[in-house]
């Protein structure tokens, strides 16, 4: 199966995080270093809850925020992560004051826990709020990037459709097979001749699409499979087993033909070899299949036809399709799209 590309994780720099949490307690620290009455065990404790807190607090705000976002989807500055965090500061503070004054027993603990309360709440309101601004903004970009790299896929994806699309071994063949039927008078060259036009007539027409109903698509395959029948008579059979209500729903343009065009150029198709693909519906997947008969000398294949049918899946549903092999069937499923994008 293919995979997407990962994303680039959210990180906020460990130096900025100590630099920060350490000049905090400095600058807290210095009412008590000015004071005439200065205790150095005061202020080395005062500077130790401060940028303990500090510290604590930028990391406990760096993994809840993400977290939180990601489970509820809340972009909102004011939302219940607030206020547990504000709830989770209270408590950190008490702790940390309470080890101070267990440790300097003299301080009055009532106004002092007090005013490291008031303290912790405007330190973790201010890392509160320069965290969620910095992740919203990493969200951002992550989703410019997605949508940059996801045009960028569907762009190349079109190209080489396109170049699939106008194949001219595929067209030299339907000549050649044309050319035959009318020298040996066959009565189904009339027939031939308006299915090669109606493919093409399809093919241009769809150019610009970027998904078909499933209806419309089976239309344009069977034009290509009337065509490959002139050329390998027996030696293929395309069947489907479809509900109506499947009908409806959407697909790339050509990517059954384009499926199909993968059958033959890797297997065996002849009288005494049957290519058989079946296609049908399994659960939310149009599953593509058939019979594993490998050429010994396989045609050439950049491998970007698979490649660029997984970049439409991804680029119209986040879903990659799934692709497996065994020694005797090969198997594609795509993702059953039931709601155009654009609605």
């Amino acid at each position: 199966m293919f995979k997407p590309k990962k994303q680039i994780p959210f990180e906020i720099s460990g130096r900025l995080i100590w630099i920060s949490s350490i000049s905090l307690g400095i600058l807290t620290s210095i009412p008590k270093i000015v004071d005439h009455h200065f205790v150095m065990a005061e202020g080395i404790a005062d500077f130790a809850v401060t940028s303990g807190f500090a510290l604590l607090i930028w990391y406990y705000n760096i993994y809840s925020i993400p977290a939180y976002t990601k489970k509820t989807g809340s972009k909102k500055v004011l939302s219940g992560q607030l206020f547990r965090g504000l709830g989770v500061g209270l408590i950190l503070m008490f702790f940390l004051s309470s080890i101070q004054y267990y440790i300097l027993s003299h301080l009055n603990f009532g106004p002092q826990i007090l005013m490291y309360e008031v303290r912790g709440i405007l330190i973790n309101l201010t890392f509160y709020m320069f965290i969620h601004i910095l992740y919203q903004t990493y969200l951002n970009q992550q989703f410019v990037r997605e949508l940059e790299r996801s045009m960028a896929a569907n762009l190349e994806a079109q190209y080489e459709l396109l170049k699939q699309q106008v194949n001219p071994h595929f067209l030299f063949n339907s000549l050649n097979t044309l050319k035959y039927m009318v020298e040996s008078h066959d009565d189904q060259s009339s027939e031939f001749i308006l299915k090669l036009a109606d493919f093409y007539r399809f093919t241009l027409g769809s150019l610009k699409l970027k998904v078909l109903t499933l209806k419309e698509e089976l239309a344009i395959m069977e034009s290509y499979v009337y065509l490959l029948k002139a050329r390998f008579e027996e030696g293929l059979f395309v069947t489907q087993n479809l509900g109506s209500d499947s009908y409806d729903t959407y697909i790339p343009p050509f990517t059954l033909q384009l499926l199909v065009e993968n059958c033959i150029k890797h297997n065996i198709v002849s009288l005494e070899k049957p290519l058989y693909i079946a296609i049908y519906q399994q659960e939310d997947y149009l599953v593509i299949e058939n019979n594993l008969q490998e050429r010994k000398i396989p045609e050439p294949s950049t491998g970007l036809g698979l490649k660029n049918i997984n970049q439409r899946y991804l680029h119209l549903s986040q879903k990659n399709i799934i692709i497996t092999a065994t020694d005797e069937k090969f198997t594609i499923k795509l993702p059953i799209l039931y709601e155009h994008p654009n609605n």
